[in-house]
């Protein structure tokens, strides 16, 4: 396809070149005679189409795979939107043509010019302005996938109770969180309150709130939002936070079981801290060997109990009089239960 697009260019470039040579040749013609006349008429013309059937592929093709290049780097709503507000701009010039016209001198003919030029910037700027706003507009009627889809998955709203756990600040330091982490401001209030709650219980978990924030705005690498949106008619937070990520069309982080409900009710989708933690845990085999360290006693009898970096715990046969040591183990079971993963082993060598 390469190849005859550089040809095409080519044979243009060629009779473009030609004709401004016949063009230049006619012009340092007039006025000469004889042989003169005849070197000017056919020199130029001679020598630029050659040059415009050599220069025409890098002439054109350099600059367009540059612009194809940029192109591919914007997504399609940037396009569109860009696309859509330059020809707004234009059409505003063109219904102003008339009157640019009227200046006199080189005004009349520098004028429409310089006019259509701020207008289509002013128009691609002003759509670009407002991406957000049109992504989420269009999501609403036209189903995404792929890139799209994720592109509009930009915010994520946080949960009183995703703030106070904090472990939502040791995900967004990690770079696995790929959108924007919005905390509305009817959140920051319901912590403000519970941090001076005269209940000591309270008044800690409130101000775990409060430092968990601080640590995702200094090392977050998601970016953080705080949205003004109330919604005065809402009767409690829960409400709110329902409402508030349907407008965005966006998922809420939380670990509130009751908000979990209310939501799937309401068609929002939930990230939920705990699923992702379970989600997340060391999946071992049977048969399989580790180190862990004995840190208390079992229930029965020579039992020893060990956890792993994840939380899981690990009950150890024969463990007991291991305890406060590091030991190398064998995996026997995996028990699943409802309180989550429990791991049976033994000793490694031990029959």
């Amino acid at each position: 396809m390469i190849v005859n697009v550089s040809i095409i260019l080519r044979i243009v470039g060629a009779i473009f070149f030609g004709y401004v040579g016949l063009r230049s040749g006619q012009y340092l013609a007039e006025g000469d005679t004889g042989l003169t006349e005849i070197l000017f008429w056919s020199a130029p013309p001679v020598l630029l189409t050659p040059f415009g059937f050599l220069i025409a592929p890098w002439f054109f093709l350099a600059p367009l795979r540059v612009f194809q290049r940029w192109v591919e780097q914007l997504e399609p709503i940037q396009l569109m939107l860009g696309t859509f507000g330059l020809v707004a701009g234009l059409l505003v010039s063109a219904l102003l043509m008339p009157v640019w016209l009227t200046l006199p001198d080189v005004g009349g003919a520098i004028a429409p010019f310089v006019v259509s030029v701020i207008l289509g910037m002013l128009g691609v700027a002003a759509m670009l302005s407002r991406e957000e706003e049109f992504a989420q507009f269009l999501s609403r009627y036209v189903p995404l996938s792929g890139k799209g889809a994720a592109r509009l998955a930009r915010y994520i709203v946080l949960d009183t109770s995703a703030i106070i756990d904090g472990r939502v600040a040791d995900i967004a330091q990690t770079g696995f969180i790929m959108g924007t982490l919005v905390i509305p401001r009817f959140v920051l209030e319901e912590l403000r309150y519970i941090a001076d709650s005269p209940d000591a219980l309270r008044r800690n978990r409130g101000r775990r709130g409060l430092d968990v924030l601080g640590r995702l705005q200094k090392e977050s690498l998601a970016p953080i939002q705080v949205s003004d949106t109330d919604f005065p008619d809402a009767r409690d937070v829960d409400t709110k936070l329902v409402r508030l990520a349907k407008s965005l069309n966006c998922p809420i982080m939380t670990n509130d079981f009751n908000l979990n409900r209310v939501a799937e009710l309401e068609g929002v989708r939930i990230l939920n801290m705990n699923s992702l933690a379970n989600a997340v845990k060391v999946v071992v085999l049977p048969g399989e060997e580790m180190a862990v360290r004995i840190i208390q006693e079992g229930k029965e009898m020579g039992q020893g109990v060990a956890f792993l970096d994840d939380g899981t715990m690990v009950v150890v046969e024969g463990g007991r009089r291991h305890l406060n040591e590091d030991l190398e183990v064998t995996v026997t079971r995996v028990l699943q239960t409802v309180a989550g993963r429990m791991i049976f082993a033994q000793p490694k060598g031990a029959s």
